[in-house]
């Protein structure tokens, strides 16, 4: 999905939600402070999408995978180890301590 649809699935999914809120304010009553809270809840999530949708162009889009780099099963050269020391043996011509 593309961000745009996804926006759109939100968006619908609100409004859906607000409605809800509607038909349960006329059940319980417009006047309790929790009924006031949900529908105050549900305009705020409005107005952030709203934010959202706006700053879309803005964001960054999603970094495409880079190419991968096939690594073969042939042995290395022993050649590029001759100066290099084990780590946690320490080098080859010393004894730890």
């Amino acid at each position: 999905m593309s961000l745009q649809d996804d926006l759109a699935a939100v968006q619908r999914c609100l409004d859906n939600l607000v409605q809800s809120v509607e038909r349960l304010e006329k059940q319980v009553g417009g006047g309790s402070l929790e009924i006031r809270r949900v529908r105050t809840d549900a305009n705020h999530l409005r107005e952030s999408l709203v934010l959202l949708a706006e700053a879309a162009p803005t964001l960054h889009p999603p970094q495409s995978r880079p190419d991968l780099v096939g690594i073969s099963d042939d042995p290395y050269n022993s050649a590029l180890w001759t100066d290099s020391d084990d780590e946690g043996l320490g080098a080859r011509d010393r004894h730890a301590p």
